[in-house]
């Protein structure tokens, strides 16, 4: 089984940045291949690795609803939506959940969808989930059987009451997930004391803080990928750090 990395965190604390980041340093480390997963609805971590995405996995749940071609089970249809929906790319792939669910029941579709998932993880080393802001993908427990969940911040006390709640959630849906970490993103300059104080008082350590960085800011305002971010790059620094710190030598 792949080792599999979720991350969440309200909206606006640079999670998908950080994901993209994560998948950078995995394939530069040679820790491949690795299945990027944008479960987030508002999709934009094709954006942040600089891909292009024609078919999401919403879209195959919703011609599945409709119904499928005379001849064809439903599993088999699935399948090759699935395979369809997979973009490659040098060390990597990336698969978007897209769309939330419409009017009507799902069930029968996101079974069959959560089943090709399963059976497709299988092939790689490493999953990356960057999952939609807040906590509604973990009531669902689309966060559920994961190695490391990072909870992402911003260094504001809504940010991290934000995460404690997360934590306290996963926590009451008994999900299994061998470990959980705060990451406090953008923070400024001499902030971290301060940060550091404000997560104790929600009974949470900060395992990284990663610096507010003009060169993100920069590249998002301009739309390239900030994954082709330079090692001058304060953000990248720090976060490689970080991982080589978390993840499996």
């Amino acid at each position: 089984m792949p080792y599999s990395i979720g991350l969440a965190g309200k909206g606006g604390t640079g999670k998908t940045t950080l994901a993209g980041l994560l998948i950078r340093y995995l394939v530069e480390k040679g820790k491949v291949p690795v299945l990027a997963v944008d479960a987030d609805s508002n999709s934009n971590l094709n954006e942040v690795l600089g891909m292009e995405v024609q078919e999401t996995l919403g879209d195959a749940r919703e011609e599945m609803k409709k119904g499928v071609a005379t001849g064809m089970t439903k599993d088999v249809f699935m399948e090759m939506k699935l395979e369809q929906a997979v973009v490659e790319a040098k060390g990597f792939d990336l698969i978007v959940m897209g769309r939330p669910e419409g009017a009507g029941c799902y069930c029968a579709a996101n079974t069959l969808l959560t089943n090709s998932l399963d059976r497709l993880v299988k092939n790689y080393a490493y999953v990356v989930m960057d999952n939609e802001a807040g906590m509604e993908h973990i009531s669902r427990l689309t966060t559920n059987n994961v190695n490391l969940l990072l909870v992402v911040s911003d260094p504001t006390r809504r940010g991290i009451q934000a995460a404690s709640r997360i934590h306290a959630l996963t926590d009451e849906l008994s999900l299994k997930i061998e470990k959980k970490c705060l990451v406090v993103n953008r923070a400024k300059e001499g902030q971290e004391e301060e940060i550091r104080k404000k997560a104790r008082e929600f009974d949470l350590d900060p395992i990284g803080i990663i610096p507010e960085d003009p060169l993100v800011q920069q590249f998002d305002l301009e739309g390239r990928p900030t994954t082709e971010l330079t090692g001058e790059s304060l953000a990248l620094r720090a976060a490689f750090a970080l991982f080589e710190k978390i993840l499996p030598a």
